[in-house]
């Protein structure tokens, strides 16, 4: 055998061997959906929010629909219209497919829609039900900001009207 091919055995005996060492049962055990919510709510602070500054409140928004297309759509659907409006399951695939009950963002009853800091607060913290803890899980705060603007202002023009907020 020559040095290279046994220099090619002998590192792929060491990779058999560390490979198969990684095979015995492990196990993850992520924090319970309470517990995740608890923790991104004692992260929370709506301070935070009031030290962004946007170039225009057009550029606010067009972030604000990018964030909603990639993370909020999948469940509320391109609209908000979730699975509680439209007609038959009125979800998108992604909902339907996983039996998830989704509320409108736009529909009047929408309890978190009185003011831009309640829909701050419920994109960074989630909730129980099912809703991600995103300010904890990737969504920096400014694309939370954004897309509570993008929500309040263009999906939901006539819950504060257009006011620049």
């Amino acid at each position: 055998m020559s040095g290279l091919s046994r220099m090619a055995a002998i590192c792929g005996l060491h990779f058999l061997v560390l490979s198969t060492g990684g095979c015995a049962e492990k196990t993850f055990d992520p924090p319970d959906r309470e517990a995740r919510v608890a923790e991104a709510q004692s992260r929370f602070e709506e301070a935070r929010f009031d030290t962004l500054t946007w170039s225009s409140p057009e550029a606010r928004a067009t972030e604000g629909n990018g964030v909603f297309a990639a993370r909020c759509g999948k469940c509320h659907g391109v609209l908000g219209r979730g699975t509680s409006e439209g007609g038959g399951s009125g979800g998108t695939t992604y909902a339907d497919s996983r039996g998830l009950e989704v509320p409108s963002v736009v529909g009047a009853g929408w309890r978190y829609a009185t003011q831009p800091d309640s829909v701050r607060r419920v994109v960074y913290v989630g909730h129980v039900a099912g809703m991600p803890t995103w300010g904890v899980a990737g969504i920096t705060e400014r694309e939370i900001d954004a897309v509570a603007y993008y929500l309040m202002e263009q999906l939901r023009p006539d819950v504060l009207g257009a006011s620049g907020r």
